[in-house]
């Protein structure tokens, strides 16, 4: 073993998390050894931690790590250790995807990110000693490597395609959410729909992935309509201060044709889902116009569909695809958005919240409830 640290740890898949102590395994040749500074919290964490997402019990999740390096594998080579870092998805760097310029969709991605373990298999973190349970079957090593770095956790191994290297005077707790959400988001609009400069944007869900691609939409690309649609009247607030020019409240009847009155004659040009909710995706399909098309973000997890209405979806032209990571190049997309951000462009800042690892209960709660938008859990 080469480190004993702090993690937080999903016992079992029922949402509870525990501070405990982990071993983590020797470093591999294609690994770095991070410190891990801030980590934001993200729904698919809390997904995996009540089994909706691939996960099992003893797992260490988290996947918008920031950190510092401490150590290099001999096949690492794009960091060194003092070097600061952005972690996002693990991806195998070979396939056609990967080096095509799409990681988002490598061949190996469930697998690297859910599979709980890395690529050979093995285990990167175990449970230390527990006296009072000698039998502890955990000690064969437990669910890691989550998104090629289980960051929720003072030191984790970190596959290398996950880090990105930042300037040394980046805040790490405050750029650590661009690892997975913020890119999501803004990809959606930047990369996967290429929304166009005085367009029509309407994006469903407007927590911390949806903020990202309303002010992609607004800020970055110049749409001339954005419709925001959520539960929560004070986000659609936020939401317009970061550049919609629309609030729209969801889940009630009506939502179609509200969008399509603020978007004659018949809908939007492109649309995002950030809630992976079928009925939600229904009413995006249906609020687009012609030609629209749009993308679903939210993760709802296996097996879940959606219905289309066949005719219409051919009459209009409509395009419905899905977005990974928002069709992202993590070494590409998070150095472009940190430079929007210092530009005034894309202004995260004001949905953050930060927390206390300690204060991880809190933190977690004050997710599931909406109260905090992108909530992160600082380690130093």
């Amino acid at each position: 073993m080469s480190r004993t640290t702090t993690a937080l740890v999903v016992p079992e898949l029922n949402g509870k998390f525990e501070l405990r102590e982990i071993q983590l395994d020797a470093i591999q040749p294609d690994e770095l050894l991070v410190e891990i500074h801030a980590s934001g919290i993200c729904h698919t964490d809390l997904s995996c931690a009540i089994g909706v997402l691939p996960c099992r019990p003893n797992a260490v999740l988290g996947h918008e790590g920031a950190g510092i390096v401490l150590a290099v594998g001999a096949a690492t080579t794009h960091v060194q250790p003092g070097d600061k870092v952005l972690l996002s998805f693990s991806h195998c760097q070979a396939c056609g995807p990967c080096t095509s310029g799409h990681p988002a969709y490598c061949h190996d991605f469930n697998a690297r990110n859910f599979g709980g373990a890395r690529a050979d298999g093995s285990p990167s973190m175990f449970l230390a000693p527990n006296p009072a349970a000698p039998q502890d079957a955990a000690r064969g090593g437990i669910f890691s490597t989550f998104f090629g770095q289980s960051s929720f956790a003072r030191h984790t191994l970190v596959h290398r395609s996950s880090a990105v290297r930042v300037a040394p005077a980046t805040d790490l707790a405050l750029y650590a959410p661009l690892g997975c959400g913020m890119q999501t988001g803004a990809g959606a609009v930047l990369n996967a729909l290429d929304v166009r400069r005085g367009s029509s944007v309407a994006v469903f869900g407007v927590g911390s992935v949806g903020m990202a691609a309303v002010m992609a939409a607004a800020r970055l690309r110049g749409a001339g309509t954005v419709i925001a649609v959520d539960l929560q009247p004070a986000r659609l607030e936020l939401a317009k201060r970061l550049g919609a020019t629309h609030g729209v409240v969801g889940g009630r009847e009506g939502v179609v044709d509200e969008i399509r009155r603020i978007c004659p004659p018949n809908g939007v040009d492109f649309a995002v889902d950030c809630t992976g909710v079928p009925a939600v995706i229904r009413t995006m399909i249906d609020c687009l116009g012609t030609r629209g098309r749009a993308a679903t973000v939210g993760a709802p997890g296996p097996g879940k569909s959606v219905s289309v209405d066949v005719m219409e979806h051919l009459t209009y032209g409509k395009e419905y695809v899905g977005c990974c990571e928002g069709d992202s190049l993590p070494s590409e997309l998070i150095p472009y958005l940190m430079e929007a951000h210092a530009s005034g462009l894309f202004p995260m800042e004001e949905f953050i919240q930060y927390y206390d690892y300690k204060d991880y209960e809190q933190a977690i709660e004050d997710t599931k409830s909406g109260k905090a938008i992108k909530a992160v859990l600082k380690w130093s």
